[in-house]
């Protein structure tokens, strides 16, 4: 094991936040654990302050099930999974011995997200907000908003805020400009990103999704449009990415 992962290892027993038993794990155990269909980063958390999340778009419902045991058997408190249908999180959940309603296995229909084990409390320096321009962005929205919690972040969330009502957006003013990042998720023409970036003072995460008629290309006008923002402090992630968003977020809220 390289000496960084020691001393950080050490740091997290000496402040608190990692017991000995737990300490004497990490170090025991190998990077990663080779399950023959997937690679588990066991040092991912180590690494960068969060565990590897679990991407179930693809993936067969028994090797999600048998990443998840395996992660859990190795200490990880806090599992995300994105992209996970309804038939996939019944199946884990009733192989993890639980039913998906219970608070240990929170599954959220509409951004198709399974968060198992606690949400920890928020521990970033500040707020992150997410504000989706239309109804239609909230599995996008909530995907990044939830991700964005599962990392021990407080969020706030501003429904249905797009730039074709502004009086609607305008009304949060002081949401915005207490926000420490800002996720701006938005289909269409995507506008809303730039709106916010010009009343806010941090760093505005833009979201593009794949809502809209025919012109706007499955997303890919939305996209364009946010990369060639005016705003600045705009950076820009992949077509319905709100994981990406989230995870970002998190990051420059725990710096």
């Amino acid at each position: 094991m390289e000496q960084s992962y020691l001393r950080k290892i050490l740091a997290l027993v000496q402040n608190g936040e990692l017991s000995l038993d737990d300490a004497v794990l990490k170090i025991r155990e190998e990077p990663y654990t080779d399950l023959g269909y997937a690679m588990i980063d066991n040092h991912r958390q180590l690494r960068q302050g969060f565990a590897e999340v679990i991407y179930g778009e693809g993936k067969r419902k028994d090797q999600i099930l048998g990443i998840t045991k395996k992660m859990l058997e190795s200490g990880v408190k806090t599992i995300l999974i994105t992209r996970l249908s309804e038939e996939k999180a019944s199946y884990i959940g009733k192989g993890l011995g639980l039913a998906v309603e219970k608070p240990f296995f929170q599954y959220h229909e509409i951004p198709r997200l399974a968060i198992i084990g606690p949400v920890p409390e928020p521990a970033g320096r500040g707020t992150i907000v997410v504000a989706s321009g239309g109804t239609s962005d909230l599995p996008v929205s909530e995907e990044a908003a939830l991700t964005a919690q599962a990392l021990g972040n407080k969020v706030v969330r501003l429904t249905d805020v797009g730039v074709s009502g502004l009086h609607r957006l305008l009304s949060h003013l002081d949401e915005i400009m207490s926000a420490t990042v800002i996720i701006a998720v938005a289909g269409m023409e995507g506008a809303l990103p730039s709106v916010i970036a010009g009343l806010a003072d941090c760093p505005v995460i833009a979201v593009p999704t794949s809502v809209g008629y025919g012109a706007g290309f499955g997303g890919v006008s939305a996209l364009l449009a946010m990369l060639n923002s005016c705003a600045s402090g705009v950076s820009v992630v992949n077509i319905d990415n709100g994981f990406g968003a989230g995870y970002q977020a998190a990051m420059i809220n725990r710096k």
